[in-house]
C-alpha cells in the first residue's frame, strides 16, 4: 500500500529532496551523481514499488519519474502521487517522444514538466531549482520544523522543541506525508514497524501508548488552550493537527 505523501514545505537554506524513480541502472546513476554533486539530496528507487517503500521512511520535495518501469508504469505512478497530493512537483522523463505521449503525461499524469529522453543533466537541474522556488512560496512562518538526523522538533516559537523516540519520529514522518495527514492504525502500525527491530511488534494499543506520550509532549511546549497536536478519528485512526515541515 502507498503511503499517500503531504507535500513537505521547502524552506529556504535546505537542499532540495529528490526521488528518482528510473529502471536504468547507469541512468539512474549518472543523474545520481550529477544532482548530488549540484547540491539535491537524492533517493533512488527502480520501480514505482520501490518508491512507496523510500516514501515509508523519508519525504520528498520533488519527484523525477521514468515513464517505462517494470509493474506499475510511471505515468500511472505519477497519477497516484497527484491524487493524493495536487501541490507535488513532479517530472516524467521518458523516450517517448510523440506528441500523444507528452500530452498524456500531463494530461492523464499530472506531471508538472516533461522531458524527452535523453535529457541533458544540466537542464534537468534548472528544471528541479525551478520547481525548488515553488515549493518555496508555500513557506510558512507557523510550521513545527522536525530535524530527522536529531530526532528533534522544533515549534514556530524557539523555546517550543521536542526530542523524539524512534516510534515517535516515525509515527509523525507517515502522518506528514500521508493524504490530509490521517491514517489507519493498522496502517500505522506496520510502517512504525518498518525498520524498528529492538522494541517488538507495533500492536494497536503500543500505538496508543505512542501517541500518547507525544501528545504529552506536545502539551508541554503549547499554549494551554492550542488544539490537540494529533487527534483520534473513530473507525479509521489518527490525524495530525499542527503543520510540520523537515529541517
Amino acid at each position: 500500500m502507498m503511503v499517500q505523501p503531504a507535500l513537505a514545505t521547502f524552506k529556504p537554506g535546505r537542499p532540495l529532496v529528490v526521488a528518482l524513480v528510473e529502471d536504468d541502472r547507469l541512468l539512474r546513476e549518472e543523474v545520481e551523481l550529477h544532482l548530488c554533486q549540484q547540491g539535491f539530496v537524492v533517493h533512488v528507487a527502480n520501480s514505482a514499488s520501490g518508491l512507496d517503500d523510500l516514501m515509508a521512511q523519508t519525504y520528498f520535495d520533488i519527484y523525477v519519474l521514468d515513464w517505462n518501469l517494470p509493474g506499475e508504469s510511471g505515468l500511472s505512478l505519477s497519477r497516484r502521487l497527484r491524487q493524493a497530493l495536487p501541490q507535488a512537483a513532479i517530472v516524467m522523463m521518458t523516450a517517448r517522444v510523440a506528441l500523444t505521449d507528452r500530452l498524456s503525461g500531463y494530461r492523464d499524469g499530472g506531471a508538472d514538466i516533461y522531458m524527452s529522453k535523453p535529457v541533458a543533466p544540466d537542464e534537468l537541474v534548472m528544471v528541479l531549482q525551478s520547481l525548488g522556488r515553488r515549493l518555496q512560496a508555500h513557506n510558512t512562518d507557523q510550521d513545527w520544523v522536525m530535524n530527522l538526523r536529531d530526532r528533534t522538533l522544533t515549534g514556530p516559537q524557539s523555546e517550543q522543541k521536542l526530542r523524539l523516540t524512534h516510534r515517535e519520529k516515525a509515527l509523525l514522518v507517515a502522518l506528514i506525508q500521508a493524504k490530509d495527514n490521517l491514517l489507519d492504525s493498522s496502517v500505522l502500525c506496520d510502517l512504525i514497524d518498518q525498520g524498528q527491530t529492538d522494541d517488538g511488534v507495533m500492536t494497536k494499543h503500543a500505538l496508543e501508548e505512542v501517541v500518547a506520550r507525544l501528545r504529552k509532549k506536545f502539551k508541554t511546549v503549547q499554549p494551554p488552550h492550542a488544539e490537540q497536536a494529533i487527534k483520534s478519528v473513530w473507525g479509521v485512526g489518527y490525524q495530525l493537527c499542527v503543520s510540520v515541515t523537515f529541517a
